[in-house]
């Protein structure tokens, strides 16, 4: 019996010592969103600058939420009001619980004389004079939200109504899809153009130039249609399914193609941009006149992204390109396009990644010639904040000019037109978030790292100096939770040279004697990069929580997604199932290397939209290193989904290249387990992409579930299914059977 005993104890020991996923840990990560709430302080929010070179702030303290009022001039802070008071006035007239960690204060304007506060809350309008603690109620705010419309409609430009000239002398309109103007009060009525029909009609959006002598006008000839049906399984209002419909043009539909002309109130057509100039357009933008009248200006966006042109038409009927922006992949025109036109366009400040970095050029805007590129190195421009035409100079965020810090930590910058005097207005190893003042003369600055908490300033935009201090973030309370804080790590690419950044996160009891499965989170969206950068102490898609079931969980932005090089983006291009994993994988075994508890034969991946697309083909095209993958709202073929974010990438016309992409003509090879979550009524991506890829797996005759949510829209699949997801986690990762869920 002895012996009995002794070899049970040896079996069993292993597993208590490496037990994760129970019913503890399942409690645990269930309590862990809760624990950490309210647990950072002095990390400013709210950031508003009001009259008189002041501005506000709220920041939350081991006391509660405060306000504070702040002196740029004279560098002085003072507290707004005491909160105790307030909170207990607010709570006695609104009749309503006033949490002090988050006081219900929304469009708050503060008079920096008097310091009476005139905010919204509960649905009402208040007063507050924190002197006399007197708290006013005032009317009950109305909504303002209105119908809200679909990201994909499209509307009708055929008609409109009649729009007034600059001098109210004249209105224009459209009759019988040609263009028409009058007097204001509809006499002498005229027609203008005479070859619009129901197939190529004039639009109804007219633009005036600001003598009243001139209209820019587009002739459109109509595109194709295409409509999304989704079925309400279960409507709230009614027993019976509902139908719904959604403009959703996808990948390789017809396009509208639009054609500017320009007339004359009395001698009608002058001229029009030659339609071959501007042809097989993927978009082109309405007319802008200069502000003399001189000429109008479009920009025209070539399907296929490979041409982005800048025309202009000049009152006497004559065209000419003014830029041209050229790629032998694609122009990432929803993200990185940015011109300003200098005095009514004499100079053009123009962004391009021409050079291999995104970077801003300075065009003779008449002629067209680059006076000279204002930026330039191995870096990049993020976003330009302003442009000051009296100084000359640019106010802009960059990145990945410091080598010994992340490249992707965003710095603030300034230069001159010309490219000289390039002054760092920031340089703390940090990811920098800036709030400038109305005459950008100040700028609150916050810098935080993943690893290191927000530290708030006032600086001097002219010179970045530091003016006065403001706030130090404290997490003293949050780690005395057992919160661990998350590592930044950076391994080499697939090129061997390049650096590929992320995180990785560990549950509050690690023990790192033991072995952890490990769960990618990926987004690996060209649009964008997408690790966090500023420290968090919580996170939206529940990160914290997923460890503690005994995970080590881990985020990387591999090659293909923005805000590095070019080169570094482009091989995305064509070919989305990429996905970085090359990159990806690399950055995992380098961080085993260095962390043995991390164990590579029990990787798992999930993510949504494109991240469910490539979780998906984790287990298609990675198999040997990826075992188990929960995708959600996948965007599984490329063809099915949203036109302007798959062409952007994936190029037009459509060709072999989509289907190769597609899961679902590589659902044959899937290996490992799958679960796919999706939502009946998501009008993001066509739910069809998911049921389709279904489809092909059924006939593959493999494996896969799927969870399928009535009502849910585009999601993650809410808290059922993030239950789910863990769930399957801890099954096929650990290797257990979940708890019950009625035990936590």
């Amino acid at each position: 019996m002895k012996q009995f005993i002794s070899i049970l104890f040896v079996v069993i020991s292993p597993f208590l010592l490496l037990a994760q996923g129970t019913l503890t840990d399942y409690q645990r990560a269930a309590e862990m969103k809760e624990k950490l709430r309210h647990k950072l302080y002095h990390e400013p929010a709210g950031i508003v600058w009001g009259a008189e070179e002041h501005f506000f702030y709220k920041t939350l303290t081991p006391q509660g939420e405060q306000f504070y009022l702040v002196d740029a001039k004279n560098h002085n802070k003072r507290l707004l009001f005491d909160p105790a008071p307030f909170v207990t006035a607010l709570a006695a007239q609104s009749g309503q619980q006033v949490d002090a960690n988050s006081l219900p204060i929304t469009n708050l304007k503060v008079d920096p004389q008097s310091m009476i506060m005139d905010f919204v809350s509960f649905g009402k309008q208040w007063q507050y004079d924190p002197e006399g603690k007197v708290l006013t109620e005032g009317e009950a705010v109305t909504s303002r939200t209105g119908q809200q419309g679909y990201w994909g409609r499209r509307f009708d430009e055929r008609e409109g109504d009649p729009i007034p000239s600059p001098d109210g002398k004249w209105k224009v309109y459209i009759k019988n899809s040609n263009v028409y103007v009058s007097l204001a009060n509809g006499e002498q009525e005229k027609q203008l153009s005479y070859d619009g029909s129901p197939g190529e009609y004039y639009s109804a959006r007219i633009f005036w130039s600001s003598d009243s002598e001139h209209l820019a006008v587009n002739r459109i000839r109509p595109g194709g249609q295409r409509t999304l049906y989704l079925l309400e399984s279960s409507p709230l209002d009614q027993l019976q399914p509902k139908l719904h419909t959604r403009d959703y043009l996808k990948p390789g539909d017809a396009l509208q193609q639009k054609q500017p002309h320009l007339f004359h109130v009395d001698k009608g057509l002058v001229g029009k941009i030659d339609a071959t100039l501007i042809s097989n357009q993927y978009n082109l933008t309405n007319p802008v006149w200069r502000a003399d009248g001189r000429e109008f200006t479009v920009e025209y966006n070539q399907r296929g992204h490979q041409q982005y042109s800048v025309f202009a038409l000049d009152e006497t009927g004559k065209t000419r390109e003014v830029i041209r922006e050229t790629s032998q992949t694609f122009i990432h025109y929803s993200a990185k396009n940015y011109r300003y036109d200098v005095s009514d366009g004499k100079e053009i400040i123009w962004a391009s990644e021409r050079d291999g970095w995104n970077h801003l050029y300075l065009y003779d805007g008449e002629t067209g010639r680059v006076k000279n590129q204002i930026t330039s190195g191995e870096w990049v421009v993020r976003r330009v904040i302003h442009v000051d035409t009296v100084s000359r100079r640019i106010l802009f965020e960059g990145s990945g000019r410091h080598a010994d810090q992340d490249p992707y930590f965003i710095h603030y910058y300034s230069i001159g037109f010309d490219g000289r005097d390039l002054r760092e207005l920031t340089t703390e190893n940090g990811n920098h978030r800036a709030t400038f003042s109305p005459d950008y003369s100040y700028f609150i600055d916050q810098w935080s790292r993943l690893d290191q908490p927000s530290r708030t300033v006032l600086r001097n935009t002219s010179d970045g100096r530091i003016l006065m201090e403001l706030e130090e973030a404290d997490i003293s309370n949050l780690l005395a939770t057992g919160w661990q804080m998350p590592e930044v790590f950076a391994a080499k690419g697939r090129d061997g040279t390049t650096d590929i950044w992320g995180m990785i996160l560990r549950p509050s009891n690690f023990d790192p004697n033991k072995s952890y499965p490990v769960i990618e989170y990926i987004y690996a969206g060209p649009h964008d990069s997408f690790v966090p950068k500023n420290f968090m102490a919580e996170s939206r898609i529940g990160l914290f929580e997923l460890v503690e079931l005994g995970f080590i969980v881990v985020q990387i932005d591999g090659m293909g997604t923005s805000n590095r090089s070019k080169a570094f983006h482009d091989v995305i291009y064509q070919n989305l199932k990429d996905s970085g994993f090359p990159d990806r994988i690399l950055w995992m075994k380098a961080a085993a290397q260095k962390y043995p508890y991390m164990d590579l034969d029990r990787v798992g991946i999930f993510g949504s939209s494109a991240g469910g697309q490539s979780s998906a083909g984790a287990l298609l095209h990675h198999p040997d290193f990826y075992k188990v993958a929960v995708s959600s709202s996948g965007c599984h073929d490329n063809r099915m989904d949203k036109i302007w974010w798959n062409e952007q990438f994936m190029g037009f016309p459509i060709g072999e290249h989509y289907a190769e992409s597609s899961n679902i003509t590589h659902a044959h090879k899937l290996e490992g387990k799958l679960l796919l979550i999706l939502g009946e009524m998501d009008d993001n991506v066509d739910p069809a992409s998911t049921l389709q890829l279904v489809n092909a797996i059924i006939k593959a005759n493999k494996y896969v579930d799927l969870l399928f949510i009535p009502g849910m829209g585009h999601s993650m699949g809410g808290e059922y299914g993030e239950h789910r997801r863990r769930d399957f986690f801890v099954k096929h990762l650990i290797g257990i059977d979940p708890p019950e869920w009625n035990l936590f």
